[in-house]
C-alpha cells in the first residue's frame, strides 16, 4: 500500500487523471473500472483534457461501471451511472461498444452480476479499478460485513449509505439496495487506487489503513495489496 498525500484537491485530481493516462498509455486496450460519485469529477474533467489534447488514445479502451442503485439507471439524475455518462462517458464520445455498466433495472439481477464477472473475466480482469472510500468505509458498494471474496452482487444498503446517498437526487427517494462491483476484482486488480478527499473522510481513512484488516471496514482491504496506491488530499489525510 502506497500512500501520498497531495497538497490539495486540485493536485490530487491532476496526478489521478495522468495516472489513468499514463495506465492507457502502457495498455492500449486497457480494462478500467472507474468510480462515480464526489471525489473523482475533477480527475474525469482533466483526464478528459488530457484525451481531447490528443496525449492519450481512448480508442481500443473498456469501461466498466463500478456500481449502481438498484432500480436505476444511466437516464436517472442522480444515478451512479448518470455521473459518470455525464462526466466521462459522454465526453470521451466513447462507442457503446467500450461501456459496460449494470443494468440495475433488469428482472434478473443475479445475471446482470455474471454479466459483468463474465465481461472482466473475458478481458483477463481489470487493468485500473479507481475507487472512493464512504463515510462507514465501504468501498464501491460493498458495505461492512461484506464478505472480501465477493465477486459482483447485489447488497442490502446501510442506513448511512442510504442517507448519504440522498444528496446525489434533487428530491427525497428511495434506495434499498445497490448492485456492485465485489471485493474479490479489488484483490485480483492489475493496478488499484483508492482516492479520498475532504476531513470528514479523515477518521475512516484512518481507521481503514491502520486498524485490523476486517469486513467491518470494507476498505481495509487495501492493506492487502502491497502495491495499491491510496491518494489523498492534505484534509483527508490530516489524521494518518
Amino acid at each position: 500500500m502506497n500512500l501520498k498525500k497531495f497538497s490539495d484537491y486540485s493536485a490530487l485530481s491532476q496526478h489521478t487523471a495522468e495516472y489513468i493516462a499514463s495506465i492507457i498509455t502502457k495498455k492500449p486496450d486497457a480494462l478500467l473500472c472507474l468510480a462515480s460519485g464526489d471525489t473523482p469529477i475533477e480527475t474525469y474533467h482533466r483526464f478528459v483534457a488530457l484525451v481531447q489534447a490528443g496525449k492519450v488514445d481512448i480508442s481500443r479502451c473498456t469501461f466498466v461501471g463500478l456500481d449502481e442503485w438498484v432500480g436505476f439507471g444511466p437516464e436517472d439524475a442522480g444515478s451512479c451511472s448518470y455521473y459518470v455518462y455525464r462526466d466521462l462517458f459522454k465526453p470521451l464520445n466513447l462507442r457503446p461498444d467500450q461501456i459496460h455498466v449494470f443494468n440495475a433495472k433488469a428482472d434478473d439481477l443475479a445475471s446482470e452480476c455474471k454479466r459483468i464477472d463474465a465481461v472482466i473475466r473475458s478481458k483477463g480482469g481489470l487493468d485500473l479499478l479507481l475507487v472512493g472510500m464512504g463515510m462507514n468505509g465501504h468501498i464501491a458498494l460493498n458495505e461492512p460485513g461484506t464478505p472480501f471474496n465477493l465477486g459482483c452482487h447485489v447488497v442490502e444498503l446501510a442506513e448511512s449509505t442510504k442517507t448519504v446517498g440522498q444528496k446525489y437526487f434533487e428530491t427525497e427517494t428511495l434506495l434499498t439496495q445497490g448492485i456492485t462491483i465485489g471485493l474479490r476484482h479489488l484483490a485480483e486488480a492489475r493496478n488499484v487506487v483508492l482516492l479520498v478527499s475532504g476531513d470528514k473522510k479523515a477518521p475512516m481513512l484512518r481507521e481503514a489503513l491502520t486498524g485490523p484488516i476486517t469486513e467491518q471496514v470494507p476498505a481495509s482491504i487495501i492493506q492487502t495489496r502491497p502495491n495499491a496506491n491510496v491518494w489523498v488530499d492534505q484534509a483527508a489525510g490530516s489524521l494518518l
